[in-house]
């Protein structure tokens, strides 16, 4: 089983990585103009300061997650090292990027967290509300732009218009259904008792009895901790803001590199409005880090405000920013993370 689940990932990495590859070739075919001659002359040109904060930016969207998981881990009772924390996000991050589901990286995040010794049912419950408190402010941030800017939404043409309301809509659903979890997770482990006795009926597993115990016990842990969340509102609070300000600074990505390259001061916002529509039209998606669909998305939402050229070296800065390059890094944190919980194992 856990070769298969090996195997599995590295598929995932190698499925991810083809797409990746197919879809910078197709930003590059649809502009006529741009070539990577292009974008070495126009990060040459760029404002210097604003690049590295655009750089600082996308490394904020890793360590926020750190903090939020570390907020709600210090709020139950458990304190965690900001290193440890960095870790369960920057596995998140990763493992959410190269899978097609945004809740992909959750079991990676479990899996370093128990291995530092945390029960199996309070990392649950954690990344439970971690889960809701980022889905939810995805959404918020979208809300926010509409109201701020409603002319963020109009713009975009009617493909991009569907994906966000989709996106909008299913967000909204998974937020519910979240908190559904987190608050009647008795029910899901009843669930999976019930699943275990049919395949214990089947003579597909053994030894009933003690995975039931453990079962119990898993659950106990659970409803501790989510008692403990749902009894006291600052810490889904301090959840919240720091999922808020996750959000944002990756988001504010776009629009920084815009006024990097000399784009106009007063559409610096519109921008990154926009980039919170496309964050919900894409995020929904079952698609590896929404490849294609948000390169499709940020060209058409970018282009009216400051033309085609222009848009597709936005879109391949700020996503090699925020994604290709934050994904590495990620990547590398993970392996190094896991490699050096290994020796001290050994």
């Amino acid at each position: 089983m856990k070769n298969k689940g090996v195997m599995k990932k590295v598929i995932w990495a190698v499925v991810s990585l083809i797409i990746a590859i197919f879809t910078v070739m197709a930003v590059v075919s649809q502009s006529k103009s741009l070539s990577p001659a292009d974008l070495l002359r126009a990060l040459g040109d760029a404002k210097k300061l604003w690049l590295v904060l655009a750089v600082l930016l996308a490394a904020g969207f890793v360590w926020f997650e750190g903090t939020a998981l570390r907020s709600i881990l210090r709020s139950t009772g458990y304190k965690t090292k900001r290193s440890s924390a960095f870790l369960y996000s920057a596995s998140d991050i990763y493992f959410s990027a190269i899978t097609p589901s945004a809740t992909g990286g959750q079991p990676a995040s479990a899996f370093f967290m128990m291995r530092d010794g945390l029960p199996v049912g309070v990392t649950t419950a954690v990344l439970v509300l971690n889960l809701m408190m980022y889905t939810l402010a995805i959404v918020f941030m979208g809300l926010i732009s509409i109201i701020l800017c409603p002319g963020a939404f109009v713009d975009f043409g009617s493909v991009s218009k569907v994906l966000i309301i989709i996106g909008f809509v299913g967000l909204i659903f998974l937020s519910l259904l979240f908190l559904a979890v987190l608050k009647r997770g008795e029910k899901v482990f009843i669930l999976i008792a019930k699943f275990l006795r049919f395949l214990h009926r089947k003579k597909i597993i053994k030894n009933l009895d003690a995975k039931l115990s453990k079962l119990e016990t898993m659950m106990h842990d659970y409803e501790s901790c989510s008692e403990i969340i749902a009894g006291r509102k600052s810490v889904m609070l301090k959840a919240f803001f720091w999922n808020v300000v996750q959000r944002a600074s990756q988001m504010a990505v776009p629009a920084v590199i815009y006024i990097a390259l000399h784009g106009q001061g007063r559409f610096g916002f519109t921008v990154f409005a926009k980039q919170c529509l496309i964050t919900i039209g894409f995020n929904f998606l079952p698609i590896p880090g929404g490849m294609g669909i948000s390169d499709y998305m940020m060209v058409d939402g970018f282009t009216g405000i400051m033309g085609e050229d222009m848009a597709f070296q936005i879109e391949m800065l700020s996503r090699g920013i925020t994604f290709y390059i934050c994904v590495t890094v990620c990547a590398a944190i993970t392996l190094i993370g896991y490699l050096m919980g290994r020796k001290k194992k050994v």
